[in-house]
């Protein structure tokens, strides 16, 4: 919601949801008419800071942030809490060190529903909401609550690591698992340490690509052959994952195939299993609104993507030069971002292109992005008038704002 510039329904649930957070600083999975869920999954901790920061970075709304500070320090609390339960002399045993320090074991992943696991996907989540617990603080200059995050945040990801390297050693596996027990093959899961978790740099190679291989491989297979049975489109996040990998091929190819499975047709929606055939089955939610959301966040990001290692902004991350070359080209309006509104329009003229930006926006710490959409550098680069020598194979960095851009092909 945020990404498409809705901002007071967000503040709006947030606050209400904030009034559920149990006295021990646990944030329940679940609310309902019953009031908050106990049921252990430990995501949800992780995932309230982060939805959080999430809304300041697009309303800078200070009030708000302060108002929730103290939800989110009892958040970490709890956090720090679980944690700790891993921390004792049972884990720090050879056959336990896998373990050490992670989140305990719960059923947020709901593969492991019927046996809870030590899933990566809490600590991914755990992860980034210590990181945001720390940025806050930071904003908020709460000096001593920002070092005691600051130093949770940096063992825990040690932790983490350590913990994925030696699951990865004691499976004999060249991929990053889903879960410490098993050593799975999940690449589903595995998206959410890139986005939104934000660890594209700090993952093991060459393990993450092959995880996503592996997934493309599998993914293909179903593709070419009519004997596979169900999926579940929350591999919709896994065209987020080849975008950002800078592998926007395989997005659209991913994207393409699910498009074919939508149903019923005319509902624009997945179900959250999509059966061969139709073949009646189990459908879970139908409209799944996680996997609406993770199709929306794809495709906001071929479009424009905050960058947050470098806090860049990234322009034309998955545009198809065919776009471009339109008679018409491309048009972007109001685009809601970390930074403020950005409009963009992108036409070509002969062998050139001319990209203009305008809007109402700071510039970013790391500068705007534009992607080489075409595919290869251009000979040169104009912008505002003045030739560029911020540009690469893959990017043109752009500094100045508006800008008026001419590639030179």
């Amino acid at each position: 919601m945020l990404r498409l510039g809705i901002k007071d329904e967000v503040k709006e649930y947030l606050d209400w949801y904030s009034q559920f957070q149990f006295p021990n600083g646990k944030i329940p999975c679940v609310v309902d008419k019953r009031g908050a869920d106990p049921t252990p999954e430990n995501d949800s901790h992780g995932e309230y800071i982060f939805a959080i920061l999430q809304y300041f970075n697009f309303s800078k709304d200070t009030s708000f942030l302060r108002d929730k500070f103290e939800t989110i320090s009892k958040t970490v609390d709890y956090i720090e809490y679980l944690t700790s339960q891993r921390k004792t002399a049972q884990y720090k045993k050879e056959d336990s060190l896998a373990f050490y320090g992670l989140m305990p074991e719960s059923i947020s992943h709901e593969g492991y529903s019927a046996k809870p696991m030590h899933s990566y996907w809490d600590d991914f989540f755990t992860l980034r909401g210590l990181k945001d617990a720390a940025t806050i603080a930071s904003i908020l200059n709460e000096a001593k609550e920002k070092e005691r995050f600051i130093l949770l945040r940096d063992e825990f990801e040690k932790n983490l690591y350590n913990s994925i390297n030696l699951a990865m050693k004691n499976h004999n596996i060249n991929y990053i698992p889903g879960c410490v027990e098993l050593g799975d093959f999940d690449a589903t899961s595995t998206t959410i340490s890139i986005f939104p978790g934000n660890e594209l740099g700090n993952l093991p190679q060459p393990e993450l690509n092959n995880t996503f291989e592996i997934y493309y491989d599998n993914f293909v297979q179903r593709k070419n052959y009519s004997d596979w049975t169900a999926y579940t489109p929350y591999e919709i996040r896994a065209a987020g994952s080849f975008l950002y990998l800078g592998k926007k091929e395989k997005t659209f190819e991913l994207l393409d195939y699910f498009f074919h499975h939508q149903f019923p047709y005319a509902w624009n929606h997945w179900a959250e299993v999509v059966w061969n055939n139709n073949t009646p089955g189990f459908i879970g939610d139908m409209p799944h609104t996680w996997i609406g959301s993770d199709y929306i966040n794809v495709v906001r990001s071929m479009f424009v993507f905050e960058r947050e290692y470098d806090s860049s902004l990234v322009v034309g991350l998955g545009l198809k030069k065919e776009w471009a070359d339109h008679p018409d080209g491309i048009s972007i309006k109001n685009l809601s971002t970390f930074y403020g509104v950005l409009n963009y329009s992108i036409k070509k003229d002969g062998n050139n292109y001319l990209v203009r930006f305008n809007g109402d926006l700071e510039m970013p710490a790391g500068k705007l992005i534009l992607e080489n959409f075409t595919g290869k550098k251009p000979n040169e680069v104009l912008i505002n008038g003045s030739k560029s020598k911020h540009l690469n194979e893959k990017e043109i960095i752009v500094n100045e704002f508006p800008a008026e851009i001419i590639l030179k092909y």
